[in-house]
């Protein structure tokens, strides 16, 4: 391909999203994490399927408030014997979403477990939701939804409850938690410009003030 055309294209590419974000799915093995993000990127349901092995990820693009945002998201394992190797991938996360199986309760009390490894290994200021997934499942249900909002309550957390089967609520906490991580970068941009700011501000008023300066010292030191 020639060198022209592939500029091209690689132009195209880069035009094609405003921002890119980084999030990643956490809990344990069995909770739904690979069902929910089918369902949101590719608005597929497979109830049966190869438990993931380390991490993998898949991508989506949303539109917020006018922001081309594209959203990697990172699936990865609940059993413990991968977790040394998804923990290398939090430093590079921007958000985290904690989920749970409402039908299975030590799923929801492990999310304390989870939390803790956030806090240990991600960045500080991640940003943080709670899911309860499975809430088609309501007969089998073990955590109910007001346990479920007390926990989030306790870490100051965003809470859903959703179901990849019947797309119940699937979109909206990946989009919550991309809103969270935008407006945490705004914050961030503006407390690394805040000096930059004062500094110019400073800078145009010495401006100012110089040629005034000079000429009150130029009266001052005329022999007439």
């Amino acid at each position: 391909m020639p060198c022209f055309y592939l500029i091209m294209n690689i132009s195209a590419m880069t035009k094609q999203y405003d921002i890119l974000v980084k999030l990643m799915i956490l809990g344990d093995s069995g909770v739904g994490k690979t069902c929910l993000l089918r369902r949101f990127t590719e608005k597929e349901y497979h109830p049966y399927h190869i438990s993931t092995i380390g991490v993998d990820f898949k991508m989506k693009t949303l539109d917020i408030d006018g922001i081309k945002v594209r959203v990697q998201i990172w699936d990865t394992a609940g059993q413990e014997r991968y977790q040394s190797i998804t923990k290398q991938y939090y430093r590079r996360a921007q958000g985290i979403i904690l989920v749970y199986d409402i039908t299975n309760e030590p799923s929801f009390h492990h999310i304390m477990s989870w939390a803790g490894d956030v806090d240990e290994n991600a960045p500080d200021h991640i940003q943080r939701i709670l899911v309860g997934n499975k809430s088609d499942m309501e007969a089998q249900r073990c955590v109910s939804e007001e346990k479920g909002k007390e926990l989030a309550a306790f870490y100051g957390l965003d809470f859903f409850e959703t179901s990849a089967c019947t797309n119940q609520n699937i979109s909206e906490p990946f989009t919550r938690l991309t809103e969270l991580v935008l407006q945490a970068h705004s914050r961030h941009v503006d407390r690394v410009l805040e000096p930059l700011d004062r500094f110019l501000d400073g800078a145009s008023l010495e401006e100012e003030k110089g040629p005034q300066a000079i000429h009150e010292n130029t009266q001052d030191t005329c022999s007439c």
